[in-house]
This record gives structure tokens, C-alpha cells and sequence, in this order.
């Protein structure tokens, strides 16, 4: 008899039309020098490629994100990635729907499918290998027993390299809108939100519990990308590290309600943050995730510092 090793979990959710992942962003600053010595001391891999800045992590070569230099910081574009078989029935969906298909930017070269969300976002849909988790990621140090050393000298501490992109949050002025946008037209989910203040959607073929969030502004802009990491003192390890840098402004340490991770921001030099995740809720493939409306003092942070007074400001407007 043969004998089974293991069971190999469904990465897909079966007669259902979603994206599976965000797999790069695109947004452009007054200084690339600048930014590629902030995303470097952050732990990513910012290596230059033509005009451009190529953001990785320490978990793949996958390139999570693209920067490009322009008079100021602005964003610029998502790119989110279907299956293969999903390609053609998401084209027909926005024909149905009655989105209008645009080239791509005049610098891309892509197959993709390019459209505006609500707030005239640029988005692109196209056939790419899923780069979401296809499982909850691990979090926690190594335990010691008794008579151990449970920790290194600080001399001793390890930089930190985020694994992986985990989310963005946008700005958005209508967070309803957002909602009804990213979940008729990308196939993702409401997670959870907080009236028409926040919200968190989740991709369908397994993924945390926020692929994307929007809050709301007054204008569209880019808040922070959240960045996953393995442990507490990962985190503390990268805020530490990054002061010592100079990058004093941020917030942190703390944890969030909704999602649950724990974090660090860290302010860049155009106001807006990156953040060390860890631990955050995530939604398997076969669930069907309670979406909840919360009340503003449920929706922040459980425990941390007071929040910087601009932390929600959007500096895109």
C-alpha cells in the first residue's frame, strides 16, 4: 500500500472569479538615491534596473514593488495576478461591467488587462504566479527552557528582512465605493470595516486577512505597504535599526484589532510609512470569513503609543 506523506492544500477556490494576489506596485519620488537607501536600511532589496528602483524581500526573487523618479511622491499603479484559465472570464467581466480597457503606460510592457478603479486608480489584472500565502506564515521565537539564555546581546542582534509584501493601504474618497469596486470587479472580499471609514478585503484563493485596505481622504494616495516578518523582535529589531538610521518619525510598537498583526511603522521621506507586520489573521481558501462593521475604537489598535497626530494624513492630496 502506498503511503501518504503529506496532503497538499488547494491554492484555488473552486467556480469562483477572484485575484489571487497583489504582485507589484508602481509609485514614483523626487529622490531615488533617497529611496534606495531607505528601502535597503529597511531590510528589502532595492536594487536599481534601468531607470528604476526594484523592491524584493528576503523570501523570494519576486519583485514586490517599482520606483521610478518624478517631481514628487506619487502613486502610480497595482498589479494583481489571476490564474491562467481566470484571464479570459475576467475580460469578459469587464466588458460586462462596462469598464473601460486602457493601454498600459507608455513604459510598461505587458499583456495585461489595464482599467481605472473608482478613484482613477490604474490598476492591472494579469496571468501571474500567486505570490499570496497559500498558508498562515509562521511568527514566534524559538523557545529556551530553564537555565538558558533567552536572548542575544543587543551587539549581537540580527538586522531584519522582511519576508514578503503582505498588504497596501490606499486612501480612498469613498470607502464604499472602494468596497463595491475591488469586490464586483477583482473578485476579492470584505474582511472587516469601520462604517465608512476603513475598510479590508481579503482575495478569495487564500490570503491574510487584508490583501488591500482603503481608508478615507479626500483625495486618492498611497498610505503605507506592510511588510511580514517572523517574530517580535523582528520588529523591534527593524524600528531600532531604523532609528539608528535617522529615521526617527513612525509609530509602534503595537498591535491591531482588525487583522490582529503586530507593528512598527516607519515614516519615509515623503510621508508616507512602511510597516513591519507580524502575526497577521489570515483566510484560508475554504473559509468564509465573518465580515464584521466596527466601531471606531474597535477598528485602530489594541494596545501601543498614541498614533502620530498627521499618521492619517494623506500627503498625495
Amino acid at each position: 500500500m502506498t503511503e501518504i506523506l503529506g496532503f497538499i492544500k488547494p491554492n484555488r477556490r473552486p467556480g469562483e472569479l477572484g485575484v489571487h494576489s497583489l504582485g507589484r506596485f508602481h509609485f514614483e519620488v523626487p529622490d531615488l538615491g533617497e529611496a534606495q537607501k531607505f528601502y535597503s536600511e529597511f531590510g528589502l532589496s532595492a536594487s536599481a534596473r534601468g531607470n528604476r528602483l526594484e523592491l524584493a524581500a528576503s523570501a523570494s526573487p519576486h519583485v514586490w514593488g517599482t520606483i521610478a523618479e518624478a517631481p514628487r511622491k506619487k502613486h502610480q499603479y497595482l498589479s494583481f495576478g489571476v490564474f491562467e484559465e481566470d484571464f479570459e472570464p475576467f475580460a469578459k467581466r469587464l466588458q460586462a461591467m462596462g469598464v473601460i480597457r486602457l493601454n498600459p503606460p507608455a513604459d510598461e510592457e505587458s499583456n495585461g488587462l489595464w482599467f481605472h478603479d473608482h478613484d482613477g486608480n490604474l490598476i492591472e489584472v494579469k496571468v501571474a504566479p500567486k505570490v499570496s500565502p497559500d498558508e498562515k506564515s509562521s511568527f514566534g521565537s524559538k523557545p529556551v527552557g530553564p537555565g538558558e539564555r533567552g536572548q542575544v546581546s543587543r551587539s549581537g542582534m540580527k538586522r531584519t528582512y522582511p519576508r514578503r509584501l503582505s498588504h497596501v493601504l490606499m486612501f480612498t474618497t469613498d470607502v464604499r465605493k472602494a468596497i463595491e469596486f475591488y469586490t464586483r470587479v477583482l473578485g476579492l472580499r470584505l474582511s472587516d470595516h469601520s462604517g465608512d471609514n476603513i475598510a479590508f478585503l481579503h482575495g478569495i484563493h487564500g490570503s491574510d486577512h487584508h490583501m488591500i485596505a482603503f481608508g478615507r481622504s479626500n483625495a486618492p494616495g498611497h498610505h503605507h505597504f506592510s511588510w511580514d516578518v517572523g517574530s517580535i523582535d523582528d520588529i523591534g529589531a527593524g524600528a531600532m535599526h531604523m532609528l539608528s538610521k535617522g529615521y526617527s518619525q513612525g509609530w509602534g510598537l503595537g498591535r491591531h484589532v482588525l487583522g490582529s498583526n503586530y507593528f512598527h511603522y516607519v515614516r519615509d521621506p515623503w510621508g508616507s510609512y512602511s510597516e513591519y507586520s507580524g502575526d497577521i489573521d489570515y483566510v484560508p481558501v475554504d473559509c468564509d470569513w465573518a465580515s464584521g462593521d466596527h466601531p471606531p475604537e474597535d477598528s485602530f489598535y489594541v494596545w501601543g503609543p498614541n498614533p502620530p497626530e498627521d499618521f492619517v494624513h494623506n500627503y498625495e492630496a
